[in-house]
């Protein structure tokens, strides 16, 4: 392992909630009582140590390959006999990543196309008392982060909330990368519908693993009309994209997005050549330097006469017939963990709407269940801690803050952009329409200890994906966890985890945190209760204030208007240049934004 990742390791590695432990099939024992019949065929499965039954690897689609890349997925095919799910089925194909992606050599693709694979956990139930109508539970489907390139669902263990609250828990795998958000015109001929065309094959194999949930959660002990979309970061955005996507109508009845964004691209953006209006990494751009790496042509010019003399049968059999790896290396890449520059959600007027998805909410239309919102207090810690710009590492090892003011100066702005526009923005907008309830929070637990000299509570603090191990209630996480999450820090954890986990539990089960499942939490109030002022949840530990409710609002105007009174910022030259730093990191911000903050440059963009 790179010793500039010890630390990454160590902490930032439940930033990635690694929640499921080393794959120990040959250790799973099938349990006879958790035999089961789903529209595929008999599955067996085995219990957990927390006392839920697990099925794992089951495929909720037919594998996308060959011809059935860049296509909406076809349901799995069906078996025989029994099959067992004792392990988890193939991550997607991405690039490795220490932050929660496949092992592997930087540099080449690992995970598999066949990867449509979703994991069930739910109480534990004998053959004969699998709950009936009435008495079924919720199903809470996870959505894991990743920017859309990277991450599996097998990540993340749900026996903890399934055994201690009553859920049925899925987590899902989904397309990646390239093989996730794909629109070139030759893969739209007349064989291919729709919802092919479309381009947004991660969203349709998110919306397929719903309609398998819709198919089989009763056989489980779930309640398909009772369904909890939740995810984190990517996982986030792609919830809120299920809000607006006609395709998931009726598929869910309550969703939770924590620490998402609303991004999106054109389809001139996703298919088009640069001076065309494209993205620079748009499908014709890729399929251009495909050729040139080939040695099919010398140059773009060369590869964009090539294109044009070719049939788009050609061009889609060319494209099918490239593997992974070399599809991934015609992307530019953007940094060692994984992630490659491209568009991906496309507004396609079929999968996705043609209008941006804040508007949609502005307007109503969106599909009007109750909804949870929020971001962690420090979520631009995690992206300064990796910069060297930002922290320098002595003998290649030891993290040490260049700047300490400047640092968190600069993390607390970025965090406050996320929250005024991944959580405060949306849920101002969805309590204006007909949303039966809107609840927003934000994560401030920051209790790690200093290792290696090095003070994690300042330099990660609550940062982004921090959150996760407290909602599923697993902290760990193996290897050297315990060096994050300490005996001296596990009184104040288990409080805020019991807390959290009741919340998002109850939510599930009624719609509504209130005081949890157990009862026994603060009342949680919507983001507009009665119609009254905003407020959200401040979720910490008591040793920190304790769960509490907080009345601060942040939007861009406000945001800019702080940046311009803050006493930190002694000149026009330092506010000017936080707030180009506000700009250059996210796609949220506008030229609107910056009318009156005296940075002509960026007021007049």
């Amino acid at each position: 392992m790179r010793p500039l990742r010890l630390l990454v390791v160590l902490a930032a590695a439940s930033l990635a909630c690694a929640l499921l432990q080393p794959e120990r099939a040959s250790l799973r024992a099938p349990d006879p009582e958790s035999h089961r019949e789903i529209d595929a065929g008999q599955v067996v499965g085995f219990t957990t140590e927390e006392g839920s039954h697990a099925w794992l690897g089951l495929p909720y689609a037919s594998p996308p390959v060959g011809e059935r890349r860049w296509r909406n997925p076809d349901p799995p095919a069906p078996w025989s006999g029994i099959r067992e799910a004792l392990t988890i089925g193939s991550a997607c194909s991405q690039y490795p990543s220490d932050l929660g992606g496949v092992a592997g050599r930087a540099g080449r693709v690992g995970g598999d196309e066949d990867c449509l694979y979703l994991n069930v956990w739910a109480p534990r139930f004998s053959r004969g008392a699998v709950p009936g109508p009435g008495a079924r539970r919720p199903v809470m489907v996870w959505i894991h982060g990743g920017s859309n390139l990277t991450g599996h669902g097998g990540f993340y263990d749900g026996s903890r909330l399934a055994a201690r609250h009553g859920v049925v828990v899925v987590t899902i795998n989904y397309r990646l990368g390239p093989l996730g958000w794909f629109r070139h015109p030759a893969l739209t001929g007349a064989d291919a519908g729709d919802l092919d065309r479309s381009g947004n094959f991660g969203t349709l194999d998110q919306i397929a693993a719903l309609r398998w949930v819709q198919r089989n959660a009763a056989a489980l002990g779930g309640d398909p009309a009772n369904v909890t979309v939740f995810g984190e970061s990517a996982g986030g955005t792609n919830v809120l994209m299920l809000l607006v996507s006609p395709e998931s109508r009726r598929l869910f009845h309550r969703a939770i997005v924590q620490s998402g964004g609303s991004q999106t691209y054109s389809p001139v953006e996703a298919s088009r050549f640069e001076e065309e209006g494209g993205h620079p990494d748009s499908a014709q751009e890729v399929l251009a330097r495909l050729l040139i790496r080939e040695g099919l042509a010398r140059d773009r010019a060369g590869a964009r006469e090539r294109i044009a003399s070719m049939s788009e049968a050609s061009v889609a059999r060319y494209l099918r017939a490239r593997t992974p790896d070399e599809l991934f290396a015609a992307y530019r890449a953007r940094d060692d963990e994984g992630l490659v520059r491209m568009p991906r959600l496309f507004r396609d007027g079929v999968v996705l709407p043609e209008e941006d998805p804040l508007e949609l909410l502005r307007a109503g239309g969106h599909h009007a269940v109750p909804t949870m919102l929020g971001t962690t207090r420090d979520e631009a810690k995690l992206w300064l801690f990796f910069d060297p710009d930002w922290v320098r590492r002595l003998l290649w090892i030891f993290p040490r803050v260049r700047d300490r003011v400047r640092y968190q100066l600069t993390a607390e702005y970025r965090s406050r952009v996320w929250k005024a526009t991944g959580a405060d923005g949306p849920a101002e907008l969805l309590s204006g329409t007909q949303t039966p309830g809107v609840w927003v929070y934000r994560f401030d637990w920051d209790e790690e200890p200093t290792v290696l000299g090095a003070d994690l509570a300042f330099l990660l603090g609550a940062a982004h994906a921090f959150e996760i191990p407290f909602v599923f209630g697993d902290f760990d996480l193996g290897g050297q966890s315990d060096r994050l999450f300490t005996e001296a820090n596990r009184p104040g954890r288990e409080v805020l985890s019991a807390h959290m986990m009741s919340y998002w539990a109850q939510f599930a089960w009624s719609g509504d945190p209130g005081r949890g499942r157990d009862g026994a939490s603060p009342t949680w109030l919507r983001w507009r209760e009665g119609g009254g002022a905003p407020g959200f949840l401040v979720l910490d530990t008591p040793a920190d204030g304790g769960v509490r409710r907080s009345g601060e609002f942040v939007t861009k105007a406000s945001l800019v208007a702080d940046v311009r009174h803050d006493p930190r910022l002694p000149s026009a030259e330092a506010r000017c240049a936080l707030l180009a730093d506000l700009d250059a990191w996210s796609y949220r911000f506008q030229a609107d934004d910056y009318r009156g903050s005296g940075c002509r440059a960026l007021a007049a963009r």
